[in-house]
């Protein structure tokens, strides 16, 4: 068998001895990971301490960052990857240091030293890092932490810790909010005081440290939290959301703050009943807030809302919306004569802005203003003017009482710089028996009254009454003087006309008479020569007619002659009758005869229409003879 060369021998040995310490001596730290190194034998670690930063035996506080390490023998040392501590966006981590300085017993956090982020272990026991809960935080990112010396909480482990996962989370106030702070750290709030004062550069109690070396106290904060996200301290810190203060339009707030700085007065000498404080300081605030939301400390400070509008107060079983007056009831008073009677009573006041401070400043609140200035003012104001005098006089002088109210209200609120607008009386209500009197009385005064105005407006009524009778009469009356007139004249021309006419009548008759004269002269002989020839005439004609009647009596006695001689009296003396009743158009045969004695109505009722309906000739029953008699 071949001998390998001594140098290659050499070389190969040299080779498996650098192996082998690499193989005992060498660590390998991955990126995202870190190397606790433990040392298994040393110097012995001094009391109380459990991280060594000297070469002690036990947990080192440096840590070995990613790559490669030599000379870590595995007899000597010890390494354990660990993770990095990674804390999510939108959250915090808490730190828990194992080891360090024992944290001051007025104090229950321990100081921030300078030690980039907890990750430069050797650092904060070098600096005097203190042991327990630390005040510092870690926010979101990814940190080479050494496990044994510190115990980072992050969210995934608060409840080991006795946290909430939120707790853990960044601190988001909304903007329709604001945190009201208690601290959790620092030294005592001073001896009369309410809350801890402002400290500055801590960056809304962010910069934890930072707040109590600038002597933040523990407890109440006057400095709030303000819309934003927020990375607190859970153990230093805790916030209580609240709504944002909010004036209302047609009101003032005027802050009364119980913190702040050293009081001093700002009204002067004239202002003797209260005083007012710049903003920031104990007291109240000269100036109010206006109307707009607010982000005050309503732990530490009071406001009161003032109406800078007018404020209706109801002395009456009514409330208005602001119920300043729900307290207020009717003011029952009593008269000169004894009687007890209520009134309703309504003040109008307004309060401005300026002076809504001196106010509350004064008074405290608005409602003490009505309770405590209003109320007794006006009730003892009706109380003694209506000792004055008797109900009745009051009822009547209402007005001039109502306008007295009015100047001493005013007088009275204008002392607490509050302007009186108006003072009205409203329902009265006087004793019922007083009022039945008051009422009969003047029942029966307006029922006189009314009897009275009736009978006026009869007479008046009847006055009318015949002055539109004489009215409608006043034509006739005028009509009828015109026709007296009309006659007057009418009958006088008539009288003249009858003198003129008699005078005429009178020379007519004379000429008549005369003209009559010669007439009846001339008439008188004309009718003597007329009837002598009249005579003469009528003597003719008197002879010539009897000899002409006297022929025709002799023709007609001759003719009679003739006839008696040739029918025989009877017979002739039938016929000249029969003629002479034919010439008077009378019948000698009637239109019906009953004959035999049988006919009955009906024969007549045919016979008569049977000439109706124009028969020629009367029906004619012939009379029967019966035994030498006729019938019929």
């Amino acid at each position: 068998m071949t001998q390998l060369p001594f140098f290659l021998l050499l070389a190969l040995g040299s080779a498996a001895a650098i192996l082998l310490a690499l193989a005992v001596g060498m660590v390998a730290i991955g990126e995202h990971e870190s190397g606790l190194v433990i040392r298994r034998y040393g110097p012995e670690l001094a009391a109380g301490r459990i991280i060594a930063v000297s070469g002690e035996a036990g947990y080192q506080a440096r840590m070995l960052p990613p790559g490669w390490h030599f000379p870590l023998w595995r007899w000597k040392y010890k390494v354990v990857r660990v993770p990095l501590v990674e804390v999510a966006p939108g959250q915090i981590a808490l730190v828990v240091a194992k080891d360090g300085m024992a944290i001051p017993s007025e104090r229950v956090l321990g100081k921030e030293v300078e030690c980039d982020n907890f990750q430069d272990a050797v650092r904060f026991l070098e600096a005097g890092g203190e042991k327990g809960r630390q005040i510092g935080i870690l926010t979101a990112g990814k940190y080479r932490i050494n496990p044994a010396l510190f115990d980072v909480v992050t969210a995934q482990r608060a409840q080991h810790f006795g946290l909430s996962f939120d707790q853990l989370a960044v601190f988001r106030v909304p903007s329709d909010r604001v945190g009201i702070i208690t601290a959790l750290d620092g030294k005592p709030i001073p001896a009369g005081d309410l809350a801890g004062p402002s400290v500055p550069d801590h960056d809304s109690f962010q910069r934890g440290q930072a707040f109590i070396d600038n002597g933040g106290c523990r407890g109440l904060q006057e400095q709030v939290l303000l819309s934003g996200a927020w990375n607190l301290n859970p153990w230093l810190v805790s916030v209580e959301l609240v709504q944002l203060t909010e004036i209302p339009i047609g009101y003032v707030g005027v802050v009364v703050s119980y913190v702040g700085g050293e009081h001093v007065d700002v009204t002067g000498e004239g202002f003797s009943h209260g005083d007012l404080v710049e903003k920031g300081r104990k007291g109240v605030w000269v100036e109010p807030l206006l109307p707009g939301k607010h982000p005050l400390n309503t732990r530490t400070m009071k406001v009161e809302l003032v109406p800078t509008t007018n404020i209706v107060l109801n002395w009456a079983n009514r409330s208005e919306a602001h119920h300043y007056d729900a307290g207020l009831s009717s003011i029952t008073v009593r008269s000169r004569d004894g009687f007890s009677f209520g009134l309703d009573v309504s003040a109008i006041i307004h309060v401005g802005m300026k002076n809504a401070p001196r106010v509350i400043s004064r008074v405290g609140s608005m409602q003490n203003l009505v309770d405590h200035v209003l109320q007794p003012t006006v009730g003892n104001y009706f109380r003694n003017s209506a000792q004055e005098v008797t109900v009745l006089e009051f009822l009547s002088a209402r007005t001039a009482r109502q306008r007295e109210a009015y100047l001493h209200i005013r007088a009275a609120v204008g002392a607490y710089d509050v302007d009186c607008i108006d003072a009205l009386i409203g329902d009265i209500t006087p004793p019922a028996e007083l009022m039945k009197t008051q009422t009969d009385k003047k029942i029966a005064d307006e029922l006189q009254r009314t009897y009275d105005a009736q009978r006026e407006a009869q007479m008046r009524r009847q006055m009318l009454e015949r002055e539109t009778a004489a009215a409608n009469l006043q034509a006739e009356v005028v009509r009828s003087e015109q026709q007296v007139l009309i006659q007057q004249k009418v009958a006088e021309a008539r009288v003249a006309a009858a003198r003129g006419e008699a005078e005429s009548a009178r020379v007519r008759a004379q000429a008549d008479a005369e003209v009559a004269r010669v007439n009846a002269a001339a008439a008188a002989d004309a009718m003597r020569l007329s009837a002598d020839a009249e005579a003469e005439a009528m003597r003719a004609r008197g002879e010539a007619t009897a000899d002409a009647e006297r022929a025709r009596g002799q023709a007609v006695a001759s003719s009679y002659q003739a006839g008696i001689h040739a029918l025989g009296e009877q017979s002739y003396t039938a016929v000249q009758l029969a003629s002479i009743l034919g010439q008077a158009g009378m019948k000698l045969v009637p239109d019906v005869v009953l004959g035999d004695g049988r006919s009955n109505l009906a024969d007549v009722l045919l016979a008569k229409m049977a000439t109706r309906e124009g028969a020629a000739l009367p029906i004619t029953t012939v009379p029967t003879v019966t035994n030498g008699h006729a019938k019929g």
